[in-house]
């Protein structure tokens, strides 16, 4: 490999952004799924340099900017990690929505700025404050989020029964609270949420078939967002943590999670239009989150339209490149 890699580092809440600024071959035209089909199938050896050691890290996160397609959007970009590539990442969006203010990438508009952005999932709809023409924290409004399944239960081996919702938020996931596995937020240890969390994805994805109302391939089981069983009201933050991927941990409170959490809250009347929320992250990050609207789904489904918050910062920059005969470079995992 001859060519540099440019990327510029940032984080949201903690969970890391790394955004690709040059060096990957053109991507052909097409919908955004076909291009995140491409990208999977032709240059997937460029998500394993970037995201795995030696310059990544088994929770590392990406994002690939491609040509957008569809209407309103600035710019579109394709999410990728340890295990492959995402539909949505809300702390990425709100990442790139400082990211394309700073960039000049969309006009600057005081004391808000829109960014459009095109995701795998649809048009995600960024605002970015702006003050003397810095960025500051973001926000946006979600794809239509709905609760796919209320109140299931599975067996689950060295937990026994669960209670457990499916809800989408962007990407779909398992939502149950921890309390059921014996774990507890700041005395339970990182590697028992995530045994928990992977014990349900498993099982969940063996025994849950998905759909999405628009498309096939988004009906997949991203992951599962552990929780205090708390509602985020009254400024009383809830905790949960996502295991997502392959065992892959958000030091954020995740985006689209937070998207799936609200509209599982509203579809069980736990919460109405216009109310904040608070989420926290395992690390003590917090995104605000609220249901901006409702809306139906043309099968009938009802859903939401969420808003979420938070605020990304700058990491760095960096040229990545690979030497010949350097087969570790190409990208290796150890955990």
């Amino acid at each position: 490999m001859k060519e540099v890699l440019t990327v510029v580092d940032m984080h949201t809440g903690g969970e890391p952004v790394r955004i690709v600024t040059g060096g990957y071959p053109a991507v052909p035209s097409g919908t955004i799924l076909e291009k995140r089909a491409y990208v999977r199938d032709h240059l997937d050896h460029l998500r394993r340099m970037l995201m795995f050691e030696p310059r990544g890290h088994y929770d590392m996160y990406g994002v690939l900017p491609v040509e957008p397609d569809l209407p309103g959007a600035d710019l579109a970009v394709l999410f990728m990690h340890n295990e492959g590539y995402s539909t949505m990442c809300g702390h990425a969006v709100i990442a790139l929505g400082r990211y394309a203010v700073d960039r000049k990438l969309v006009e600057t508009v005081e004391p808000v700025t829109r960014v459009g952005i095109e995701c795998p999932c649809g048009l995600v709809v960024a605002s970015v404050e702006v003050k003397d023409g810095k960025a500051g924290a973001v926000s946006f409004e979600s794809v239509p989020a709905f609760l796919f399944a209320r109140d299931q239960r599975i067996d689950v081996s060295g937990f026994g029964e669960i209670v457990f919702d499916i809800a989408y938020g962007g990407a779909f996931y398992a939502l149950a609270d921890c309390r059921q596995f014996g774990l507890e937020f700041g005395r339970s240890r990182a590697r028992e949420f995530v045994d928990a969390a992977c014990a349900v994805t498993d099982k969940v994805k063996r025994d849950f078939p998905l759909a999405h109302p628009d498309h096939a391939d988004l009906a997949f089981l991203y992951g599962t967002i552990l929780t205090d069983g708390g509602d985020g009201a009254s400024s009383v933050a809830t905790r949960n943590i996502c295991v997502f991927a392959e065992a892959e941990v958000d030091r954020s409170p995740t985006g689209s999670g937070v998207t799936a959490r609200l509209a599982a809250m509203h579809a069980k009347g736990e919460i109405e239009p216009g109310e904040a929320r608070l989420f926290e992250s395992v690390v003590g990050s917090r995104f605000t989150g609220s249901v901006a609207r409702t809306m139906t789904f043309p099968d009938g489904r009802a859903g939401i339209v969420a808003r979420v918050g938070g605020q990304a910062y700058y990491s760095g920059t960096a040229e990545y490149w690979l030497e010949d005969g350097d087969t570790l470079g190409r990208g290796f995992l150890v955990r």
